[in-house]
């Protein structure tokens, strides 16, 4: 009898266990971050938020700067987007794949799939922004240093400035001096080494 009962209890848990199997799962509406590339190289990113009501908020970054842009909408509105909301934002990323800018020219999303949905499924866009980044104001900074070098620019270490030239029978004794240097005194002391044994030899 208690074998019995024990074998009952077994398929009754197994069965329980399989009718929550056989549930069908909760299908993702918001389809993930989607990264993409407009016509223009820039590198975007989408994602979407939200149930009833969605949001969308795309970033991209182009050529030192970045931009944003957020939409809103009802998508539940249309059926096919309930059936299938993954292929619902491909055709939004591949629409926006043929724009120059991901924000500018997109007032209104459209898809194919929900061409006669309700007005309220459209996403239609809300904000939107632009902002430097960092390595651009760094940039920025570095060629403002530059120029500012550029006009009064660093002593460069190496060769000092050429000494006075002196006249007459000093004019010789430097000529011989500068002999002397170039054959026992580096290149680059050759000026201040004759200088000095001009000196010397009077």
């Amino acid at each position: 009898m208690k074998s019995f009962a024990l074998l009952f209890l077994v398929v009754i848990c197994s069965v329980g266990g399989l009718g929550q199997k056989l549930k069908p799962k909760k299908r993702s509406t918001t389809g993930g971050d989607i990264n993409f590339r407009t016509k223009t190289k820039d590198i975007c990113r989408m994602s979407a938020s939200g149930d009833e009501e969605m949001k969308l908020r795309i970033e991209c970054k182009s050529q030192g700067t970045s931009y944003w842009c957020e939409f809103t909408g009802k998508p539940l509105a249309c059926r096919a987007f309930r059936n299938n909301p993954k292929m619902y934002w491909n055709q939004i990323a591949a629409e926006l794949r043929k724009l120059s800018h991901a924000c500018e020219s997109s007032e209104v999303l459209k898809t194919t799939m929900c061409q006669r949905a309700p007005l309220d499924a459209l996403m239609k866009q809300i904000a939107a922004g632009m902002e430097p980044e960092d390595g651009a104001r760094q940039d920025k900074v570095q060629k403002t240093a530059a120029r500012g070098a550029g006009k009064n620019p660093p002593k460069k270490a190496g060769r000092p400035p050429a000494l006075p030239a002196r006249h007459g029978q000093g004019s010789e004794n430097e000529t011989e001096a500068m002999k002397l240097a170039r054959q026992h005194c580096w290149e680059s002391l050759h000026d201040v080494c004759s200088y000095i044994i001009g000196i010397f030899r009077g």
